[in-house]
């Protein structure tokens, strides 16, 4: 069993992905030929991440095929309820996708300029916000700090943020000194003072809650039954409980429950609640138009490299595109989510025909052959045949 103190330092290392887009392997597996093999493929694949090293793992497949929906290993290791494929679970970041629809409706509804500064809206609230525009928020090129790293030098951090008492002011207001930040524009870095930012744009130019913007323009449309934007720790209904291993992983090592989390630390960067099936069909409506107008789709696909240690990763407007997981297809889109407990996969094939929804109920301390199991089932669910 490795040294405690070691596993604490890469609990940490671990950490500072907080809500960042997981860096998936390049990997791409072909599917099997005929519906019943292409579907046994994709459970062997959920297994194989189970048995990697996570509880449980759930998963909906949308394509030519019809629909197919999958679950492995446990959801609770408490009461050993099994994992089920309409189970709830922490998206994480796929919030950042709601999040940019919903910003961008404003703009289609002339409420906010994509190239206004945010200074305009939201007087004195971000760092240098007269420099910052509305697109620079939403495609991470903002030069703004990411205030999860802040929170990540706190001596337990993943428990302090499990309680965590922030408004989102105050989360901006973490990165108000830094300094040395690139001008804004110039450099693709992932932060979630974003996207705080921008849930905050929501609120002051509808004049109602983030939450409620999220519900009344994308959840109730779409009939998003298992999705919310939560005000409270609770998450309800039939879950997917989240685990991280803070001692390690060896005999007589348990897991922390981290099932209940305060919505505060991460609010609009990723605290939205779903299930695979509504994560496919929120994807759906938007690549199909029902969300935004053409032009508007068009810029949020508009796709810009992230940076030299993610190649063929690139970003949008709320949205992530991978060429490695189909090399032969194109580049999958959609979002990454990791958070405290869940890591949630959530993509679209190239051609628009494929769709997959993965969540397993480990985030940070995910072994990298379970990540490598993850991916898998994703190209067998989006790849082509070879």
């Amino acid at each position: 069993m490795p040294h405690r103190k070691a596993i604490a330092a890469s609990v940490f290392v671990a950490a500072a992905a907080l809500l960042v887009p997981a860096a998936t392997p390049a990997m791409a597996t072909a599917t099997a030929s005929g519906v019943g093999a292409h579907r046994t493929a994709l459970q062997h694949a959920l297994d194989a991440t189970v048995a990697a090293g996570v509880p449980g793992a759930v998963a909906e497949v949308r394509d030519g095929r019809g629909v197919w929906r999958g679950s492995s290993g446990t959801a609770d290791l408490g009461s050993g309820r099994a994992a089920h494929a309409r189970d709830r679970f922490r998206a994480g970041s796929v919030t950042k996708s709601f999040v940019a629809t919903a910003v961008l409706q404003l703009v289609a509804e002339g409420k906010v300029g994509i190239d206004d500064d945010i200074e305009r809206q939201l007087p004195g609230v971000v760092p240098h916000g007269e420099h910052i525009t509305v697109r620079q928020l939403l495609d991470h090129t903002s030069g703004l700090a990411n205030y999860t790293d802040v929170l990540l030098k706190k001596p337990d951090p993943l428990r302090d943020a499990q309680k965590a008492t922030y408004t989102p002011r105050q989360l901006i207001a973490l990165v108000d000194d830094m300094e040395n930040r690139p001008a804004p524009g110039t450099v693709w870095e992932y932060s979630n003072t974003n996207y705080v930012a921008l849930g905050l744009l929501v609120e002051h130019v509808t004049g109602q809650s983030l939450g409620h913007e999220i519900d009344h323009r994308i959840v109730q449309p779409l009939r998003l039954k298992g999705t919310s934007f939560p005000t409270t720790p609770r998450l309800a209904g039939a879950q997917l409980h989240g685990y991280e291993w803070l001692d390690g992983r060896g005999p007589g090592t348990v897991p922390t429950d981290f099932t209940e989390f305060s919505p505060a630390a991460f609010w609009a960067a990723g605290t939205l609640i779903s299930t695979t099936h509504d994560l496919n069909t929120f994807y759906r409506a938007l690549f199909d138009g029902r969300l935004l107008p053409p032009r508007l789709m068009k810029e949020m696909r508009d796709m810009h490299p992230m940076n030299p240690e993610r190649p063929k990763r690139f970003y949008g407007l709320g949205l992530e595109s991978n060429g490695n997981t189909c090399p032969s297809d194109g580049p999958v889109i959609g979002h990454t989510g990791e958070v405290v407990g869940y890591q949630t996969f959530s993509f679209t094939s190239a051609d628009g025909e494929r769709q997959v929804t993965l969540s397993v109920n480990t985030g940070l301390t995910m072994p990298d052959e379970a990540a490598a199991a993850a991916v898998k089932v994703l190209s067998t669910a989006l790849c082509h045949a070879e």
